[in-house]
């Protein structure tokens, strides 16, 4: 097999200390005639026709199988051993399968989960033995109606959209607690209060305390335990002083450290370690982004997480950190990951190295009952999950009008749209939400996000009038649903440039706009869009994007993370406009 792997303890925010890592090499089979069950595969007693390496998918190169072709249904086996445990009990943990999962362990079925995007887990331990057979079955349809982000369902890339990735595309492992262990522990800051809450959920529901300690720079802030009445417990905790000693920033990343200790009956059964972030997300009357009441121009880059050898799993986890550390050489302070949920080290890392994140839900293409529900309830775990991640500052749940492609004046479409802005800031008030990125804005949003792919800034400071924004038309669309007014949020051109070197953007390869035919001509063309989105007065700006991804050649990097550009002269750009931006206005 391929020599990837990926060996590292898969969920950092919510780390354990007795874990086995289950990646690596599986047995596995298509199942394109479906008649899997038929011949009881799920039994784990026949051994399957190949092997893969987890957790990349067999579309990918890094998985030892490289085929690109579709095929609905895949089988995986393997066989473990738990031995020297005793009588704890274990956790099968899976961060994340495309898109319909069934797991058996010894012939029991242990798990059904539906989503791509998603982690999920069970208690397996009345099912093990010394020693054990695992067998997961996925589905996974060229469907427009489940959610799927960039992943194309024509049986071939096209556009923009690209090779797909079918089963197990994230990390596998077993937990080992006590008793009863934490299922979640959710963590928001109160940077106002200078204190921290949320809520602990359990797995079984019969631990009666639980015991937190937070350190913060070496130093223990807080020991205190708290009840279990139920399977889910409400929290909070004061931590006294000023929240601005204790702040995360930027330029100073600093993070509180929680350890959750689980208590049966005196006994401890479980701990958990988490950290956050004390910080504050708002606006002020300007309409600027302020990080713990300080502007700050959001100099984002969006970044669709592919790779060349691995498609939508991350070779390894410092590969995530190896691409925030290039887009702040390049003067970005944050990304949108656009289109799709990322491995767990993504924000893990940018929460460590001061980055902004913003959380993007990847999209159905067709709107009917189904694939609504299917939206909102993988969303609804999305965001669930992403309130505890410091760096993110901003939730997504449309792009384009994608999955609502007559939202721009049918009812019923502008209506479920607004459900997810409703929905997401009943899950968490804390964020801003853009609820319609691109074009065709909802009256119900934080932000208007603008997509404009102009090939240099000439007009945009007329053309982007805020009196005009109810009436303006970019890349064809209306800025504003009909019905909807423009009614003074922070404006953001959360899409724009795309510039390609023309000499690559050659037969099925692309970019936006005519391109630049020199290195030289980028940074003209780039200067001039900075120029211009500066002169708009607009609250931030995301420029398309990291990488190349696949046949789209408009990266600032190449599939294989080459730079195209000098680092140093993109940075110097980025942040002279933005710093620009953060002076003029006022605190």
């Amino acid at each position: 097999m391929m020599g990837y792997e990926r060996t590292e303890y898969p969920r950092p925010q919510m780390r354990r200390d007795d874990w086995l890592p289950l990646n690596g090499t599986w047995e596995f089979e298509f199942d394109d005639a479906d008649t899997g069950r038929e011949r009881r595969l799920e039994t784990g007693t026949t051994p399957l026709a190949g092997h893969i390496v987890v957790p990349f998918c067999y579309q990918w190169e890094a998985s030892g199988i490289g085929d690109e072709r579709d095929h609905p249904v895949v089988w995986y086996r393997r066989t473990f051993r738990t031995e020297g445990r005793g009588t704890r009990r274990a956790l099968l943990c899976f961060n994340g399968c495309d898109y319909e999962t069934d797991v058996w362990i010894n012939g029991a079925h242990v798990a059904f989960h539906r989503g791509a995007y998603t982690p999920f887990s069970a208690d397996v331990t009345p099912y093990l033995r010394e020693e054990n057979v695992l067998v997961v079955r996925c589905r996974d349809l060229p469907d427009e109606g489940q959610p799927r982000g960039k992943q194309t369902w024509k049986g071939e890339p096209f556009l923009c959209w690209y090779t797909p990735s079918t089963g197990i595309w994230q990390s596998v492992w077993m937990e080992y607690f006590g008793e009863d262990a934490a299922e979640s522990v959710s963590v928001l800051a109160d940077y106002d209060a200078c204190s921290f809450g949320g809520e602990l959920t359990l797995v079984r529901g019969i631990a009666d305390e639980a015991e937190f300690t937070v350190r913060f720079e070496g130093k223990t802030l807080l020991r205190a335990r708290i009840p279990l009445c139920e399977k889910r417990t409400p929290y909070s905790f004061s931590l006294g002083g000023d929240a601005a000693a204790l702040a995360w920033s930027l330029e100073q990343p600093r993070l509180l450290f929680v350890d959750v200790a689980i208590f049966c009956g005196g006994v401890q059964s479980d701990a958990v370690h988490l950290r956050f972030g004390m910080r504050k997300i708002s606006f002020n009357g300007e309409g600027d982004f302020c990080l713990n009441g300080k502007p700050v121009y959001q100099r984002l880059v969006l970044d669709q997480g592919y790779w060349r050898e691995s498609g939508l799993t991350p070779p390894s986890a410092e590969a995530l950190k190896r691409d925030i550390l290039a887009a702040k050489s390049m003067g970005f302070n944050g990304a949108r990951k656009h289109q799709k949920i990322e491995d767990p080290y993504f924000e893990y890392y940018a929460e460590e190295l001061g980055f902004l994140t913003w959380c993007e839900m990847p999209a159905c293409y067709r709107f009917d009952g189904e694939s609504a529900a299917a939206l909102m309830r993988e969303w609804t775990s999305i965001v669930l999950s992403a309130k505890s991640k410091t760096s993110v500052v901003c939730y997504v749940p449309v792009n384009e009008s994608w999955g609502v492609p007559n939202v721009c004046s049918d009812a019923a479409q502008q209506n479920f749209a607004r459900s997810l802005y409703y929905l997401t800031c009943a899950l968490d008030p804390t964020r801003p939400v853009n609820t319609n990125d691109g074009w065709e804005c909802l009256d119900k949003t934080d932000i208007v996000g603008i997509h404009d792919y102009a090939g240099c800034g000439d007009g945009f400071a007329e053309k982007y009038r805020r009196e005009s924004l109810d009436d303006v038309v970019p890349q064809g669309r209306r800025l504003m649903a009909h019905g909807c007014l423009y009614g003074g949020q922070p404006v953001f051109m959360t899409e724009f440039g795309g510039i390609a070197m023309r000499a690559e953007a050659e037969g099925e390869n692309w970019g936006y706009g005519d391109g630049a035919q020199s290195v030289s001509e980028f940074y003209r063309l780039f200067r001039s869009l900075l120029e211009a989105l500066h002169d708009c007065g607009f609250s931030g700006y995301c420029y398309t994007q990291l990488t190349d991804v696949r046949q789209e050649v408009n990266g600032l990097l190449r599939e294989d993370r080459t730079p195209k550009f000098d680092f140093e002269v993109l940075r110097k750009l980025n942040e002279a406009y933005g710093r620009k931006r953060e002076t003029e206005r006022p605190a």
